[in-house]
């Protein structure tokens, strides 16, 4: 399964920020990066605009996870559609967006549709899920009978 979420417009369902603000592109980037991971699956964001030099850093290249841009005179809805086009296997690519025209576009080319909010629920249970389980997988390290005395020397308490 592959997705191509129209960055802004899922930014504009989800973000807490302004959606000119950097931190929530990164926090989108980062949630996503972890969904990606959790998911193994193919990641194509798309944001309007020029580029943002905040998210071409080495720790956000991925493989399998992309951040795209229109060309000049070029918008992302434009880019949307061309990537959608040029997918082969359509039937496992998913389109993330709450645009109805590009909604619509995927689903008559034979691609899955979702709305940014629909996304945004499963973005959040997969999310917590795994937090869910990194906290089951924590190993609780008690203290040894010497660390507690030390400790109960430090703030005189001994037995």
């Amino acid at each position: 399964m592959a997705y191509l979420i129209d960055g802004n417009n899922f930014l504009g369902q989800i973000s807490s920020f302004h959606l000119r603000d950097p931190r929530s592109k990164y926090s989108l980037v980062l949630k996503l990066l972890i969904f990606q991971g959790l998911k193994k699956t193919r990641i194509l964001l798309v944001f309007d605009g020029t580029p943002d030099p905040n998210l071409s850093g080495e720790k956000l290249r991925r493989k399998k996870f992309s951040i795209l841009y229109p060309s000049y005179g070029q918008n992302a809805d434009s880019l949307i559609r061309e990537l959608i086009s040029k997918q082969t296997d359509r039937k496992k690519f998913t389109v993330i967006s709450s645009d109805r025209e590009i909604r619509d576009y995927a689903k008559s080319q034979g691609a899955k549709s979702l709305s940014s909010k629909d996304f945004h629920s499963q973005l959040k249970k997969i999310l917590r899920e795994n937090r869910k389980a990194k906290e089951l997988e924590k190993k609780t390290i008690f203290p040894s009978p010497l660390e507690i005395d030390l400790w109960l020397d430090v703030f005189n308490k001994k037995k």
